[in-house]
């Protein structure tokens, strides 16, 4: 009779364990508690337990089965009153088949009524990893509807669902009374309970088998305890795939639009795309639609998003320069795909329909909206990208047409072993075409060989040599349209070459101190470059310019090719470096002389205007990986009065 009550027992997969799939709803963090001995946390009387319950679903006792149609079980007694017609097994009872563990104090089955109890810390384990627990078990004699008491799901992943009551029906559908669900543990590294700090509550918890569906009702989610935010009318998929529906509205109130509410709608075409289509409502402004497209393809990504109108043109100024409505949107799109190892495109787009628009819904602060692709091909020892972007002003001031297009932007870089002298060689080839319909157009193209040997003395210096020669060929018309004299270069076409040698000299001394390994390196480079006819040549990517201690060693210290800096010059600074266990301490400083008497380049303000540059510096201090100081500063040649001041600060963790 036993034997029997096991082998049908088996037949079917628990229906407490199906309660768990697709319940993953959030991630969390946990709030710890710990103590030397530390003691469960009751669950408040009527409340769902979600704490390890002590009891193990692991079967070491009952024997390993042969086939799918045994069962192995083992129990301390077994009983059959035959006038009741009830068996009756006790005593760590325990089964197993088809990799399916359960252990129970006592199992019982009423022949006459098909009744089958398990009562006393019930635990069942499937071949998922998943485990349920119960403090009592009903189930009908075929085993696949039935009522459990105190029920705890721990799934595989750490999650965790339980009840007061749960209930399944002959259909397939499941019904949990009180339930709660987390996605945290219930113990720290060291084994000490603690309660999680965000957890899912609902009065009751459908699930639909035959739509494949989990509906809550009387949902919320609990912060500390506290019943911070209602989920009414929440659902979602009973498995880890998204599912089509409503999501959690948005509610928002400002003094331009009013009162917003905005209600998602989720379409899912295939596990790979989706749509999601939001209107917006609001009590002082017209409607407004939006809609995002993502795909997910075998090389990359992309998603499409955009928003639509029918409304007056509202400046900021809150006067009304069009009253009659018009259509009015924005489009964004970004993807990138990987075609091969060396081989990518990627790009992203912003285009809207008037500049008033984005800042009127709120969808953006942004002034510039720029539009970039690039298709890039990285190897060993080269590099090509071909790259192009566009502006869109959304300035009051600016005039769309004096905005530039650059189109193409090709960029060639091969490196080669120098065969002669043990350096390195690289060829660069550049191109570079802007257009304006209201402004200077400028095309550039150039060819470069730079080369570079970096030894070490017998005192321990680092010396790195270095040549640079290049050519460059430049065409520009409407130059007289850019209204700074000092950006536009000649009209037609104008030619360029530029040489310079450089040699920088490294010197570090390192030593003990406080426990730790100090590095002084003082460091000077001196760097000679012929005159060049720089003001000949149109200025579009050598604009921005600011001396710091990023650039104060570079060959060229413009920020494009455009400008080159000429003439000779000497640059001398020190770098202080300390380190020990958990703490280091990096700090540098220098300065730059020109031998030239020629008139810089560089604009006012720059701190490269006179002869002798300002001085510039760095200081970073990290402790391990929580914090990160850094100071970067540029302070007066003359006075040493501060130009520039930043600090940074990072702190936390990973």
């Amino acid at each position: 009779m036993s034997w029997a009550l096991f082998q049908q027992a088996a037949r079917a997969r628990p229906f407490w364990l199906a309660t768990a799939s697709g319940a993953a709803l959030m991630a969390c963090p946990v709030a710890a508690q710990q103590t030397v001995e530390p003691p469960r946390i009751e669950a408040p009387a009527g409340q769902p337990d979600l704490q390890d319950r002590d009891v193990s679903a692991t079967t070491t006792d009952a024997p390993k089965t042969q086939g799918d149609e045994q069962v192995g079980f083992a129990a301390d007694n077994l009983n059959y009153d035959s006038d009741a017609d009830i068996v009756v097994a006790e005593g760590n009872v325990q089964m197993n088949r088809e990799a399916i563990e359960m252990r129970a104090d006592k199992v019982t089955w009423n022949r006459n009524t098909g009744e089958v109890v398990a009562e006393g810390n019930v635990a069942v384990k499937n071949p998922e990893g998943d485990t349920a627990y119960g403090d009592r078990i009903v189930l009908t004699d075929t085993l696949r509807d039935g009522v459990v008491e105190n029920m705890l799901v721990v799934l595989d992943n750490g999650s965790r669902l339980a009840a007061m009551k749960g209930t399944r029906f002959d259909n397939g559908n499941i019904e949990l009374e009180n339930a709660a669900y987390t996605p945290c543990p219930v113990e720290d590294d060291e084994g000490c309970p603690k309660n999680p700090s965000w957890q899912i509550r609902a009065v009751k918890v459908i699930y639909d088998r035959a739509r494949n569906k989990v509906k809550y009702k009387g949902a919320r989610v609990e912060i500390f305890g506290l019943p911070l935010i209602p989920l009414p009318g929440l659902s979602h998929p009973a498995n880890s795939e998204a599912g089509s529906g409503i999501l959690v509205p948005e509610i928002r109130l400002d003094r331009t639009n009013g009162f917003e509410i905005a209600v998602p709608y989720y379409i899912r075409l295939a596990p790979d795309r989706d749509i999601t289509i939001t209107p917006h409502l609001y009590t002082s402004s017209a409607p407004m639609i939006e809609g995002e497209f993502r795909a997910l393809t075998d090389i990359g990504s992309f998603r499409i998003n955009g928003y639509a109108t029918h409304s007056a043109v509202v400046p900021v100024s809150g006067q009304v320069i069009d009253p009659n409505r018009q259509f009015r949107g924005y489009l964004e799109s970004a993807g990138k795909f990987q075609f091969s190892p060396k081989w990518s495109f990627s790009y992203s787009g912003r285009i809207t329909t008037d500049r008033t628009f984005m800042r009127r819904y709120d969808i953006s602060r942004d002034d510039r909206l720029r539009s970039t692709f690039e298709l890039e091909r990285i190897g060993g020892s080269s590099y090509l990208s071909i790259a192009g972007w566009a502006t869109q002003t959304l300035r009051v001031n600016d005039i769309q047409g004096q905005q530039p297009v650059a189109l193409p932007i090709i960029d060639y870089r091969q490196r080669l072993a120098d065969p002669l002298l043990g350096g390195q060689i690289e060829l660069q080839l550049n191109t570079l075409a802007i257009g304006r319909t209201a402004g200077q157009d400028t095309q550039r193209a150039f060819a470069g060989v730079r080369w570079d040997l970096r030894g070490l003395t017998r005192l321990g210096q680092e010396v790195t040599l270095t040549a640079l020669v290049r050519g460059d060929i430049y065409h520009s018309d409407e130059n007289l349209l850019t209204a700074i004299p000092g950006y536009r270069g000649r009209s037609g076409w104008e030619g360029r070459g530029i040489a310079a040698v450089a040699a920088d000299m490294r010197w570090p001394f390192v030593g003990e101190f406080l426990g730790g390994t100090q590095t002084l390196t003082p460091r000077v480079q001196i760097v000679a470059t012929p005159q060049l006819k720089n003001l000949d040549i149109p200025n579009e990517d050598s604009r921005a310019f600011d001396l710091e201690d990023s650039n104060l060693f570079a060959i060229n210290r413009f920020s494009g090719y455009d400008r080159f800096e000429d003439g000779a010059r000497i640059t001398y600074g020190v770098e202080w470096n300390f380190s020990r266990p958990g703490f280091t301490v990096n700090s540098s400083v220098g300065q730059s002389y020109r031998l030239s008497d020629k008139p810089s380049l560089f604009p006012d303000g720059t701190g490269l205007t006179d002869r002798t540059s300002d001085v510039v510096g760095r200081t970073t201090v990290a402790y391990k990986d929580f914090l990160r100081l850094t100071h970067r500063f540029r302070l007066d040649k003359d006075n040493l009065a501060v130009r520039r001041n930043e600090i940074d600060a990072t702190i936390g963790s990973r």
